[in-house]
């Protein structure tokens, strides 16, 4: 895409000023007038930003909703979230009569699942949200450590549960994708912020590029994590049907190959080792062939044990494939640099 530039000349004044005009169809669009105090802020690559917006409550983001409109809890949740993670600092949540009990309780589960929504003002047919998180306090490199703990984490210990007979412990698992899953609503909030003040994102110190790498990082993770709930369910069914020891072995043995993949694309990213990164990527072929190689007799085991084996090594195998592909990621990064 082609953009045309228009160019003006420098012009000076006085001993050391230097003067340049600005665009009138920019000045009536942001209705600057005489006098009017503009920022500007100096980007890494050279060029100047020039911003009317140098408060930054000025760019804050103020949405309305009315309940009417939502009869359906799911839906009225999605929205919600997509509000949150689309930037909007106030959402004003309106009722033409009382709210339903299910809309209340999905707008009290939402500020309670997300981090930094609350409630500031509510009646039976009004409630005023806000984000009180200040986004510099939540930096990006921090959040998407912990996703890579959390999702770890996940995946082990649904495995130790395979091996244990531990059905508590893997539907603990399942439980854990909410906080997954939360880390990776402020990552993508975060960046659609940043991606919006490029003041902000020069206090916090992050490059919109730079943005949009953890946020495509954090994209893989919560895939990674949504594949141990997955593992952790399938389990919970060979618990109850019974599978044989070498089977579990089998299994043990390809996760140990996919979380080692997991790690080693965070070593790679945090030592900067990009021969690390594309080793890694290539070592995804041992998973998939160690996969390749669980089978089962089906004459041996109910349908329904079969089919749940055959979803574990699946997101096994789909765990250490996006790994590679965030090794793919801190390649790209690296190069960036």
């Amino acid at each position: 895409m082609e953009y045309d530039i228009e160019t003006r000349k420098v012009q000076q004044t006085g001993g050391s000023s230097y003067i340049i005009s600005l665009p009138k169809e920019w000045i009536t669009s942001n209705g600057i007038k005489k006098q009017s105090t503009l920022g500007i802020v100096t980007q890494p690559d050279g060029n100047l930003l020039i911003t009317p917006q140098i408060n930054p409550k000025d760019i804050l983001k103020t949405k309305e909703i009315i309940a009417d409109e939502y009869d359906d809890y799911n839906f009225l949740f999605r929205v919600l979230i997509g509000t949150y993670i689309m930037g909007f600092s106030k959402v004003l949540i309106k009722s033409s009569k009382k709210f339903e009990p299910n809309i209340r309780d999905c707008i009290m589960n939402f500020t309670q699942i997300a981090i930094g929504p609350e409630i500031i003002e509510e009646t039976n047919t009004y409630i005023v949200i806000k984000d009180l998180l200040n986004p510099k306090e939540m930096p990006f490199d921090k959040t998407v450590k912990r996703m890579y703990i959390l999702a770890e984490a996940m995946h082990e210990d649904a495995i130790r549960a395979l091996k244990t007979k531990n059905k508590e412990l893997a539907e603990d698992v399942i439980k854990r994708d909410d906080d997954i899953d939360r880390l990776h609503w402020l990552i993508g909030r975060q960046s659609n912020i940043v991606l919006r003040n490029i003041v902000l994102s020069q206090k916090m110190g992050i490059s919109l590029e730079e943005a949009n790498h953890y946020q495509l990082m954090s994209r893989y993770l919560e895939r990674i994590a949504d594949h141990a709930v997955r593992i952790a369910k399938n389990v919970i069914i060979l618990i109850e049907q019974g599978v044989s020891k070498e089977l579990v072995e089998k299994i043990s043995a390809a996760s140990r190959i996919s979380i080692e993949l997991l790690g080693k694309s965070l070593d790679a990213r945090m030592n900067k080792d990009i021969r690390m990164a594309d080793n890694n990527i290539d070592a995804v072929n041992n998973l998939v062939t160690a996969c390749e190689g669980i089978s089962m007799d089906t004459n041996e085991y109910h349908v329904e044990t079969s089919i749940a084996t055959s979803y574990i090594v699946e997101s096994i195998r789909r765990t250490g494939e996006y790994s590679g592909d965030i090794s793919e990621l801190v390649i790209n990064n690296l190069i960036n640099e």
